[in-house]
């Protein structure tokens, strides 16, 4: 009897168990993808292509699924139920297959990104004024002080804008401008107190580091949902050859 105890208090802890950390994935793929979101808007201004986002809408969605998983899984194994366990392994195979194309989307995407600065930086910094209400002024200013960088491949590059022609102060915007120097107004009679590295290759090597991000956490999550659904597999196939089981299952059947 407290073998049988036993073994039916088991799938309560396995299920408790595996709705933890369904819920645990499911919150750090939403995080994963909404960490996307957040960083791409930011250099928006600098690729045209709006399907280089695909990867994290479908982590986010992958997210919001796992959330369901939990409570599929969670019901499955404590009744274990041969029906519920088989649609659980199913929705583990989605989800799989979900995070696999996130893979093959990231890798053309990650390989579409420096095609995509490079075509369109030099007209963002050609609509730059200058101003706050102008989302390209916003941006570049932006990813000039974030990254560190200055023009498209260094500072010289800001002689050649509109911005530059028309202002007429021999100086570059001060975003330029490095933290370490107080005081500076971008003012090209002093270019050691500008970034010297440009921000095209900069902002290139930013949105790949992101899209790297998204493509290994799909990985890891590809291969956690491999895991589980071997499991399921198992207890699919080893639930009916389980004495103890059988046993509960007729004392249950006797009451």
């Amino acid at each position: 009897m407290s073998s049988c105890l036993q073994h039916a208090s088991r799938p309560r802890m396995a299920a408790s168990l595996r709705k933890d950390m369904h819920q645990a994935a499911a919150g750090i793929l939403c995080y994963a993808g909404a960490y996307v979101f957040i960083t791409y808007d930011d250099y928006d201004h600098f690729f045209e292509d709006a399907y280089t986002l695909i990867p994290a809408v479908i982590i986010i969605a992958v997210g919001a699924l796992l959330f369901v998983i939990g409570l599929v899984g969670c019901y499955a194994t404590v009744r274990e139920s041969y029906c519920g366990l088989t649609t659980f392994v199913v929705i583990l195979l989605l989800v799989f297959m979900s995070e696999v194309a996130v893979v093959v989307l990231g890798y053309v995407y990650r390989a579409k990104i420096e095609d995509e600065v490079n075509s369109s930086i030099i007209e963002v910094y050609e609509k730059y004024n200058g101003t706050n209400s102008n989302s390209q002024s916003r941006a570049i200013d932006y990813a000039q002080r974030q990254l560190q960088c200055c023009g498209i491949h260094n500072y010289t590059d800001w002689l050649k804008t509109r911005w530059y022609e028309e202002t007429k102060n021999n100086s570059v915007p001060i975003s330029c401008c490095k933290t370490t120097v107080p005081g500076c107004t971008g003012s090209l009679t002093h270019p050691e107190d500008l970034f010297q590295e440009g921000c095209e290759a900069l902002v290139v090597k930013k949105l790949k580091e992101i899209m790297m991000y998204v493509i290994w956490t799909a990985l890891t999550f590809a291969a956690l949902q491999m895991m589980g659904m071997l499991c399921a597999c198992l207890v699919l196939c080893h639930r009916s050859k389980d004495p103890a089981y059988e046993l509960l299952l007729a004392g249950g059947t006797q009451a």
